[in-house]
């Protein structure tokens, strides 16, 4: 009996040129007589480069399948089992045989045999691999077999690769002995096939090991192939597929790169994966070398990508652009601005993500990572504006980002996108990072200054600064200035809200004055009143600015919140970790010149005492009696919702006295509890408008105000003009009066009726909703750390959404695409695209032609980005699926 190896080496290439097959059906059994088995289905044998094969079935109640019609054992002829197969055929040929030495004719039958269906099947045969059995009984038939004396034939089978002279029969028959019964060659061919087997299993095995050798070495070659590409430039554009280049150039315009950029792709450092900070001016083209780098990390590394942008506004656009390359390439573009993002994000299996976020989001997005031991998914962190380290609190939430980057996730990637800095040695040495800098500008620029009716042009060469230009045409007019109105950048003022500018700040606006391949030539116009002429004139001839750390800034709020975050993310437990990790950063890197008083081990023994102070760390004793730092439930609450720790216990106190008496029929208390603190001493209230709003509040929204600390009665008294002898916490009403503003908002939605009605900036109307909104989600993720707050989960949840994009209900599934603003929103839900689905599917030219002012590029983006949202929720819908459905790996088992 046949094992399961035996079955698969019988098996052998058929002929093309076919005999006719019999039908047969169902199983065959090893046990089954050869004349009543049924021939199997056709799912067991699969043809490969003309070889057919067949598949293991022994786990089939011990049934194992044999050939099927395709499958023939020796070519054009019928399976052994069959009544027209290769052994009927052979008994037809000796019955002949024997008649033939019946009649005393046995020459004429031996031509007869030479001529049979042996010759015909294996005189052209090509040399070939064949199963062990077959090769012994082809061998048995084409080679001669030499007796030890006298080297005559003892077969009955005819030598057909070495034919032999013709004998005279009668010589023979006169001396030979009297003839021996003859063997079937049926039965010869049984006897050959069973002794054989225990060979056939053994070269069996030998070709299995064969095989798994060869399938270990292709494996292990294919992937030397992949890390060679992806290391190496192994693409036809600068290592990526000709598609890309193709789509730069399609949704881009952009026919070729410019020659800095591609020397600086070309850098050892760019091509070995080291950090790199680039600096060029505004509109020199920085950002398409690092979406080029970006685009080399998702489709060549498979790894994730980060980038940080520094304002909600840049976030958008940038997510609206590259939406379309993530359709047409298969990755994920994710937004992480305001309250949108998911932490942590989505584990995609298959796919990889480009997180496109602010740089408090990044921060949250690197914390939740890190605490999922997922950082190292991210393979390149590309920072725009990377001078924004200098730039206060902000500035030190991007320091304690990149420092935590650095410390976890040596491979890891960062790229810097910066204007020139006077000190950019400081910040190769806090990335170990190398400098790639060029002053390459694709359109000039010129700036000018208006001072009353006059134009000058500005000139640092000058000893005043300005020469003059020209008049303008007619009183207070700019438009009949400029090669094009659309060229021109004009800065109404030199403040941004009450500082005064900053010259990185106005060259990177002045800078995208003119465009490129459009205009000749770029213009911008810096609006100046009298008293702004000599700090315009210090900013204009200013050498380039310095970037220095601000992790003290603020008496060192950044400090407090970075160790803070080292402790509960569990990166450091003592005080020795925590000093070796700040050596790390760039405060490190600047102590002398931030910090020329006290040394960064004093800062870092300062901090940690506050924190204890403060209740957010607490010390305890390990098993060797060492001191161990952990974080408490307050201090876990307070990082996790990244919270100023300026503001953590107030917050804590806020929320716990809005539980006595939660406000449910009104969105007002909810909002006064996400209204922003750090907006509070912005925004001096109008009394008059005050008592206007308050008055018009209900009875159980004027309760409410009473409870938090402003009643009716001192907003009177401060609107009449009258003394106010009753103290009252200056803070609480200020945040009410702002929180009044959103609430009217929210009520409302219309940003311009409430911005007149309050006598607000419509600018500072802005910043407060996104403020409020960003601030909304921290206090959810506050919430979600604390037990005491669980009624304020779902509350907040809602309440965050609305405030995100403050706008009817109906409106807001559109508001989801990254840049559509509430009027855009209207606009598409009027044409009747009310959905994501309806965007998603929407056809370009009839949305140009629909939409006013609308045109084919953005109605291209806005579609791109609907597809991309859908297919976001799709992959993560699928994900959880999986999840639901994979084998837990500590399932309990025998």
């Amino acid at each position: 009996m046949y094992t399961d190896n035996h079955m698969h080496e019988i098996v052998v290439k058929r002929n093309t040129s076919s005999s006719r097959k019999r039908s047969r059906d169902g199983m065959r059994s090893r046990i089954t007589p050869a004349k009543k088995r049924s021939s199997f289905t056709s799912e067991t044998c699969s043809t490969v480069e003309g070889h057919t094969h067949t598949r293991d079935m022994s786990e089939n109640n011990g049934t194992e399948l044999c050939c099927s019609d395709n499958e023939d054992l020796f070519e054009g002829y019928d399976s052994i089992v069959g009544d027209s197969s290769f052994l009927a055929k052979l008994e037809d040929v000796e019955l002949q045989m024997r008649q033939c030495h019946d009649q005393q004719t046995p020459n004429a039958c031996e031509d007869d045999l030479s001529d049979s269906v042996l010759a015909e099947d294996f005189r052209d045969s090509p040399p070939r691999a064949l199963p062990s059995s077959q090769l012994e009984f082809q061998k048995a038939v084409t080679t001669p077999h030499k007796s030890p004396s006298s080297g005559a034939h003892n077969t009955s089978t005819p030598d057909l690769m070495n034919p032999r002279p013709a004998i005279n029969h009668a010589d023979l028959t006169a001396n030979k002995p009297p003839p021996k019964a003859r063997r079937s060659m049926k039965d010869h061919l049984k006897k050959v096939l069973i002794d054989n087997a225990a060979t056939s299993s053994t070269v069996s095995k030998t070709v299995q090991q064969k095989e798994a050798v060869m399938t270990e070495e292709m494996s292990f070659a294919m992937q030397a192939m992949e890390s060679i590409s992806a290391e190496q430039d192994l693409g036809p554009f600068f290592g990526l597929p000709s598609k890309v280049k193709v789509l730069i150039l399609r949704l881009k315009g952009i026919q070729d790169l410019y020659e800095w950029q591609k020397t600086c792709l070309s850098l050892d450092s760019v091509q070995q994966r080291r950090n790199l900070i680039y600096s060029l001016p505004t509109s020199g083209g920085k950002t398409l070398v690092a979406e080029i780098l970006i685009f080399k990390e998702l489709l060549c590394r498979k790894k994730d990508a980060l980038l940080i942008l520094p304002y909600i506004s840049l976030v958008q656009e940038k997510v609206r652009g590259l939406s379309s390359f993530g359709i047409e390439l298969d990755f994920m573009v994710e937004e992480y601005a305001g309250s949108k993002g998911r932490f942590p994000p989505v584990k995609r299996r298959n796919k990889n993500s480009l997180y496109v976020t602010t740089i408090e989001k990044g921060h949250s997005l690197v914390n939740s990572l890190i605490e999922n031991d997922r950082l190292d998914n991210i393979g390149l962190v590309v920072v725009d504006e990377l001078h924004m380290l200098g730039d206060g609190s902000r500035g030190a939430i991007l320091e304690i980002t990149l420092s935590k980057i650095l410390y976890m996730s040596k491979s890891t990637q960062i790229i810097g996108m910066s204007a020139t800095l006077g000190n950019v040695g400081d910040l190769q040495t806090f990335l170990n990072a190398e400098n790639y800098t060029n002053d390459f500008r694709p359109v000039e620029l010129k700036e000018y200054v208006k001072i009353k009716e006059s134009i000058y042009e500005v000139n640092p060469r000058e000893e005043t600064c300005f020469s003059f230009s020209r008049l303008l045409d007619f009183k207070g007019s700019l438009l009949l200035f400029s090669v094009a109105f659309g060229s021109l950048v004009i800065l109404r003022s030199p403040y941004v809200a009450t500082e005064f500018l900053k010259r990185s700040q106005y060259k990177q606006m002045v800078g995208r004055a003119g465009r490129a391949g459009i205009d000749a030539m770029g213009e911008s116009i810096l609006i100046l009143q009298d008293k702004d002429i000599n700090m315009a004139k210090k900013l204009l001839s200013a050498p380039m600015e310095k970037c220095y750390s601000n992790l003290l800034h603020d008496g060192g709020r950044g400090l407090f919140s970075l160790v803070l975050s080292f402790i509960g993310l569990k990166i450091t437990t003592t005080v020795e970790q925590v000093r070796d990790f700040m050596k790390g950063t760039l405060l490190s890197v600047q102590e002398a010149q931030v910090s020329p008083e006290r040394s960064l081990w004093d800062l870092t023994v300062e901090s940690i005492d506050t924190l204890k102070q403060k209740s957010l760390i607490e010390v305890s004793a390990d098993v060797n009696n060492q001191s161990i730092l952990q974080i408490t439930r307050l201090g876990r609450a307070t990082f996790k919702g990244s919270i100023d720790l300026s503001y953590c216990d107030l917050l804590y106190r806020d929320l716990s006295k809005g539980l006595e008496g939660l406000l449910l029929n009104s969105f007002l208390h909810l909002v006064y509890l996400v209204t922003p603190y750090d907006m509070v001493n912005q925004c001096k209230p109008d009394w008059m408008i005050y008592f206007r709003q308050f008055t018009n509040l209900s009875a159980a929204e004027q309760k409410m105000a009473t409870a938090v600390g402003v009643p009716e009665s001192f907003v009177a008294r401060k609107a009449a003009g009258q003394s106010v002898r009753k103290s009252v916490d200056i803070v609480v009403v200020n945040r009410l009066y702002l929180a009044l503003v959103l609430y009217s908002l929210l009520k409302e939605t219309n940003l311009w009726n409430v911005s007149d009605r309050f006598q607000l900036t419509r600018g500072f109307v802005q910043t407060l909703l996104s403020s409020a909104s960003a601030f909304g989600s921290s206090v959810l993720h506050f919430t979600e750390e604390l037990e005491e707050f669980w009624a304020y989960k779902s509350l907040l949840s809602e309440l965050t959404r609305r405030l995100t994009y403050c706008v009817q209900a109906e409106l807001i599934p559109l508001m989801e695409v990254a840049g559509v603003m509430e009027h855009r929103a209207k606009q598409l839900y009027n044409a009747g695209y009310k959905t994501l689905a309806h965007l998603a599917n929407a056809d370009p030219q009839i949305l140009v032609q629909t939409i006013e002012n609308l045109f084919k590029r953005q109605a291209n983006q806005i579609i791109a980005s609907a597809k991309m949202l859908i297919k976001e929720k799709a992959e993560a819908l699928q994900e959880e699926v999986d999840d639901l459905l994979m084998l837990p790996s500590d399932i309990p088992s025998l």
